[in-house]
């Protein structure tokens, strides 16, 4: 049977925690989440370059503009709203807040997980991992909740507009979504391989012959 050694395991461990909070970060950081794409056929590429737009979670850029996509919470009039606009603003909000607090978290971990690791113990290392599991809870969470967001924005806009007023536009995710997807991937790998080295450490610390 091929044994992992404990220095192994804590160092992919803390390359997965690493990259995951790299990612994660550079998704915070990037304006790829949402992308939308126009394609009607008798407009000139200058004109689907600048109606065509891609968003992050704060700003949307629209060919050379970028506008803040956030509102001020003690000056707008919430009522102007529909209930469904209201439901999107709400959903926004905690979206903007579980994402940055995931990464907070990571960067804690990462301690948490650097002091565990040193200390080689059991209950240190379990722990670190559960915690790793509930960070990348909330980045789930967060991702799941933009998507369910753009897809609203999507039945919305479509409400308004009608269907014809979308036939000429392509939307799709972007690639900043899909580091946030990867930074949970990365985030439940460091769990586990933290719980594998808290199991390699028990087993040392009942058997000390064991390599």
């Amino acid at each position: 049977m091929v044994r992992v050694s404990f220095g192994y395991l804590v160092i992919a461990a803390g390359v997965c925690g690493v990259l995951s909070f790299a990612f994660l970060a550079t998704a915070l950081g990037t304006d790829y989440w949402y992308i939308i794409q126009m394609n009607q056929v008798n407009a000139s590429d200058a004109d689907l370059e600048d109606m065509s737009s891609h968003s992050g979670l704060w700003s949307i850029n629209e060919g050379d503009k970028t506008h803040a996509d956030t509102i001020d919470s003690f000056k707008t009039d919430y009522s102007k709203f529909s209930e469904a606009e209201l439901q999107m603003l709400y959903m926004h909000g905690a979206i903007v807040v579980l994402l940055p607090l995931s990464l907070i978290l990571l960067l804690l971990g990462g301690i948490c997980g650097l002091v565990s690791s040193l200390a080689r113990s059991p209950v240190l290392l379990t722990g670190t991992a559960a915690y790793f599991f509930s960070c990348s809870l909330l980045t789930l969470s967060g991702v799941i909740l933009y998507v369910v967001y753009s897809h609203k924005a999507l039945v919305e806009t479509e409400r308004l507009v009608g269907q014809e007023g979308l036939s000429y536009i392509h939307t799709s995710f972007g690639w900043s979504l899909a580091l946030a997807w990867l930074s949970y991937s990365l985030e439940l790998l460091t769990g586990v391989l933290l719980l594998v080295a808290a199991h390699t450490s028990r087993l040392r610390h009942s058997n000390p012959t064991l390599a």
